[in-house]
């Protein structure tokens, strides 16, 4: 849905093309809306686009390669190249100087903007790159003073603040039709933790409002979502900018209750800020998966510290199961940094028992690099590349073991299925305990006694189905009944 509608009978066509994180992908739906609005017609699809529009990732560098990549690959196809997103606010003047080959190199505060932008580069105008700054300088330092500040902050636009939330108009245009969407909570991070650049170029910690994220959630599901992932750089912080440290845990339940929605999914969870209360209502609450997101990136206590982060192995294998005695099949997943300055051989052995403890269900490895303008960087006390290395390999083979391991624990057990996708005859969906395009995924089957006709499914339904074999993290499992059908689904025909 857009803020407004063009008049314009001669549309432009602008490629959307999304790298990086879920919260990106809300970014670029926001824009959508607005260039929608603007008179450009809107694809997904290169293909006789008249701009390309690159919203970057700029968190590793292997991200911001294959940001370059894309640029460049997108010059080739002869339309006018644009980068957005966070490797453009990152490097701002810095990136146009060296990749001519893109017409502009937009910031945040563009976004509001975003159609004039374009516009003007089809014009053939020169649009100045900005130079970068640090984003959290620019609000106040009290989190609860921060929504009055006049900040352009992506994915939290309104249309009309004077209009109740449930009123308006929302500022965003889906860019697919599947039955997931992500809703983000907040943007940008008060944490200091010395590996991370994020805080600087995305700025400090905004929440959005309960009414918005509800008004929201109602539209997404006017538009056939049926499970909301819930997604910042902190959630759980959420709130406390608002003067309610409880504010999430409030507002899943309501989130749940949004007619059309099955399932609500939490991530990017801090262990140090996991609150009992919080640890209860994911892992209790009817419609919200029980699902752990927990960012734990190590598990040495020195570590951790040098990480500028809280915690021990101890500490998270407790936060565990005190999550597990509440939802015994729970979801875990975490990412972990191997080769962190000053990271010795009993910090690593350490990391291994935790993995091998924690019985999680996916698990992400990633060998240490020195980022721009991280304190991390700066450390001197730096691990050779070939131990780094050495020690990636293991732990992602450890990795890999255990998670397989936790899938064929779940042989035999009964999961719900959102369907995610049919092709070809093969139904694909995920159980609570699998996120969307990080966690495996369970592919259902018809019982071979016929009982369960799997052309009557749609991407959408939520079944209840039996695991009846793995690989990897990925599961198969026979449906035996619908639990919530999708608009215009005929269910599971016996």
């Amino acid at each position: 849905m857009s803020a407004s509608s063009s008049t314009d009978a001669t549309r432009r066509r602008v490629a959307l093309l999304t790298l990086g994180c879920a919260r990106n992908e809300v970014d670029s739906e926001e824009l959508a809306a607005r260039l929608h609005g603007g008179g450009w017609d809107v694809t997904t699809d290169g293909e006789g686009a008249d701009v390309v529009l690159v919203n970057t990732c700029g968190f590793v560098e292997k991200a911001k390669h294959d940001s370059i990549q894309t640029l460049l690959a997108a010059a080739d196809t002869g339309a006018k190249v644009v980068a957005a997103g966070c490797m453009a606010e990152r490097y701002g003047k810095e990136l146009a100087d060296s990749l001519p080959e893109a017409e502009a190199i937009l910031s945040f505060d563009d976004y509001p903007d975003i159609a004039a932008r374009l516009d003007a580069v089809l014009a053939g105008e020169t649009i100045s790159p900005h130079v970068p700054r640090d984003r959290r300088e620019l609000l106040p330092l009290t989190p609860v003073e921060r929504r009055a500040a006049a900040v352009v902050q992506p994915g939290h636009a309104v249309v009309d603040e004077h209009t109740p939330a449930h009123l308006r108009t929302v500022l965003r245009r889906r860019l697919d039709t599947g039955p997931v969407a992500s809703l983000k909570l907040a943007s940008g991070c008060d944490r200091r933790c010395t590996f991370c650049a994020i805080p600087a170029f995305r700025g400090a910690f905004v929440s959005r409002t309960p009414d918005e994220l509800l008004a929201e959630a109602e539209w997404l599901a006017g538009t056939g979502v049926r499970e909301l992932v819930l997604v910042s750089e902190n959630s759980t912080s959420y709130g406390k900018d608002l003067g309610d440290q409880r504010a999430l845990e409030k507002l899943l339940p309501q989130l749940a209750a949004v007619s059309g929605i099955v399932r609500v999914r939490v991530s990017y969870l801090q262990p140090a800020e996991t609150r009992p209360g919080l640890v209860e209502a994911i892992a209790t609450t009817p419609g919200v998966a029980p699902y752990f997101d927990l960012s734990f990136q190590h598990s040495s206590e020195p570590v951790l510290r040098r990480m500028r982060r809280f915690g021990s192995t101890e500490r998270f294998l407790e936060l565990l199961s005190s999550a597990r005695s509440l939802a015994p099949s729970l979801g875990a997943r975490s990412n972990f940094i191997v080769g962190f300055p000053g990271e010795t051989r009993a910090d690593f052995d350490e990391l291994v028992r935790f993995l091998t403890e924690a019985r999680l269900d996916a698990i992400g490895i990633f060998d240490y690099s020195d980022e721009d303008g991280t304190e991390a960087a700066g450390f001197a006390d730096k691990v050779k590349s070939a131990t780094i290395k050495r020690r990636l390999d293991k732990l992602s083979a450890l990795a890999d073991e255990l998670c397989s391991q936790r899938a064929e624990d779940r042989l035999g057990s009964t999961v719900e299925v959102l369907v995610d996708t049919i092709e070809d005859g093969v139904v694909e969906g995920r159980g609570a305990h699998q996120a969307p395009e990080v966690d495996g995924s369970t592919t259902l089957v018809a019982p071979e006694d016929g009982s369960v006709d799997l052309a009557a499914l749609q991407p959408g339904d939520l079944v209840r189905a039996r695991v009846v074999s793995s690989e990897g993290v990925d599961l198969v499992a026979v449906p035996v009944e619908m639990v919530s059908a999708a608009a215009g689904s005929s269910g599971v025909r016996g």
